[in-house]
């Protein structure tokens, strides 16, 4: 499958997570290296001062062409893909990438840390994993599914 991972530039598990799924066979979006010799999109490479932005200043910088160059990236990789796993640790950012998801009918899947504060809308999801090989097996179940395939094959 083609998967999108929505986390955080600050979640280390990220980098671990994207390779165990390309591992297991899928092609997968990395939004730090959407493609080769691309380190992702940097609210630094427009403003290093970016963290004392105001309201309008904000408004101003998803205007920037470096904005909207990786937020064209980004979009078309969520288009792009079949799956969607929100991998916990995360921001607002992935939330809003996976409430996306959600909406469109692609296959979603949250990815619990094991230190989750309750969340009501994550019923809202197709799966939720404590552990990668559960991701795994989700993935692989949806992939049997598209195939038409059934247990016991």
């Amino acid at each position: 499958m083609k998967i999108y991972v929505a986390s955080s530039w600050r979640n280390p598990r990220q980098p671990d997570v994207v390779s165990a799924l390309r591992l297991a066979g899928h092609e997968v979006y990395d939004f730090r290296h959407p493609a080769p010799g691309d380190n992702g999109f940097h609210w630094s490479e427009i403003d290093k001062d970016w963290e004392r932005w105001d309201a309008n200043a904000f408004r101003s910088g998803l205007q920037h062409s470096i904005a909207v160059n990786g937020f064209e990236k980004d979009h078309a990789a969520m288009e792009w893909a079949d799956a969607f796993v929100l991998l916990l640790p995360c921001g607002r950012s992935a939330h809003l990438e996976f409430g996306w998801a959600c909406g469109k009918g692609k296959v979603t899947i949250i990815l619990l840390d094991g230190k989750n504060e309750p969340e009501l809308m994550y019923r809202e999801a197709d799966f939720i994993c404590v552990d990668l090989i559960e991701v795994v097996g989700a993935l692989s179940a949806q992939v049997c599914k598209l195939n038409g395939e059934t247990k016991g094959r």
